[in-house]
C-alpha cells in the first residue's frame, strides 16, 4: 500500500504579550508551520479561515478576552470605488505595477528600510536586516509573488513595466479563489500620493484580471487608528462564527 502524506499540521499557542494595536490589552496567536508539499493548499485553507502567513508561519489572534480582530476580505466584483479612490487612481496615473519574482533586491531592501524608519521605527520590524528581509520574501513554500510599482517610461505601453527608481513594493500570495496581501511598503516622502491605498486599489484590480474573487486584506481591529483605513474598501465581507458575511457598511 503506498503511503500518502495526509497528516494533520500541527499548531501550537504562544505565550501572551502586549497587543500592538490595543493599549492594556495582551495578546497570543495560534499557529503552524507552512512547509512541504502540502504548503499552499493548507495556505490556501487557513487563509480561507482567518489565518495569516509570515515566511513559513500561518497564524491568527487567539486572545483570551479579546475578539477585537477581524479577518476582512473584499469581492472584487462588487468593489465601487468612490470619490476619493477614484482620486488616488487618479493621482498614481504615471505608476506602473509590475509583477516579479519574489526574489529580494538591495533596492526592495533600501525602500523597505526607509519606509520603516518613517512609518514604523518603533515597531517589531524596525530592526530587520537585509537577510531578514531576504527570509520573508523567499522564505515559503507557497505561490506568492512580488509587485513593483515604479514610474511609467517611454517603453511602458509595451513592456507593461516602469522605469527609474522602486516607489513601492507588495509581497502578496496567489490563492484559488483571490490574492492576499501579505505586506508592502512605499516611498514615505510621497505621502500625498497615498501610495497604500493605491496599492490595494491596484491589487483588485489586479485580482478581477485574474478571476479572483477575493482580495484578502488581513485583521480590522475595532478601535485601532492602525487599522481603521481597511474599513473604507466597501463592500466588504468579515469572517464571523458561522464564516464570511457582509460586513455592515462603515
Amino acid at each position: 500500500m503506498t503511503h500518502h502524506q495526509t497528516e494533520t499540521p500541527q499548531f501550537f499557542l504562544t505565550a501572551p504579550s502586549p497587543c500592538p494595536y490595543l493599549h492594556g490589552q495582551m495578546e497570543r496567536k495560534v499557529f503552524t508551520h507552512l512547509v512541504g508539499a502540502r504548503a499552499s493548499a493548507l495556505n490556501e485553507i487557513l487563509t480561507q479561515g482567518g489565518f495569516r502567513r509570515s515566511q513559513n508561519i500561518a497564524y491568527r489572534p487567539a486572545c483570551e478576552s479579546c475578539k477585537a480582530c477581524v479577518s476582512v476580505r473584499v469581492p472584487v466584483d462588487r468593489f465601487v470605488p468612490g470619490r476619493g479612490f477614484r482620486r488616488v487612481v487618479e493621482r498614481n496615473r504615471d505608476l506602473v505595477g509590475s509583477r516579479v519574482e519574489p526574489a529580494p533586491t538591495s533596492e526592495q531592501y533600501s525602500l523597505f528600510r526607509d519606509y520603516l524608519d518613517a512609518r514604523h521605527s518603533e515597531g517589531g520590524m524596525a530592526d530587520m536586516t537585509m537577510l531578514d528581509y531576504a527570509m520573508m520574501v523567499e522564505d515559503t513554500h507557497v505561490e506568492t509573488m512580488l509587485v513593483e510599482y515604479r514610474f511609467r517610461g517611454p517603453d511602458s505601453a509595451l513592456t507593461g513595466r516602469g522605469d527609474g527608481a522602486l516607489i513601492g513594493t507588495a509581497l502578496t500570495d496567489i490563492l484559488s479563489d483571490g490574492l492576499s496581501m501579505v505586506y508592502s511598503f512605499y516611498e514615505p516622502s510621497y505621502a500625498e500620493r497615498s501610495l497604500g491605498s493605491f496599492m490595494i486599489l491596484d491589487h483588485i484590480a489586479r485580482a478581477r484580471k485574474m478571476g479572483l474573487p477575493y482580495v484578502y486584506l488581513g485583521y480590522w481591529v475595532a478601535g485601532s487608528r492602525k487599522m481603521a483605513y481597511k474599513a473604507r474598501y466597501q463592500p466588504q465581507e468579515h469572517l464571523g462564527a458561522q464564516g464570511w458575511e457582509a460586513a455592515p457598511p462603515a
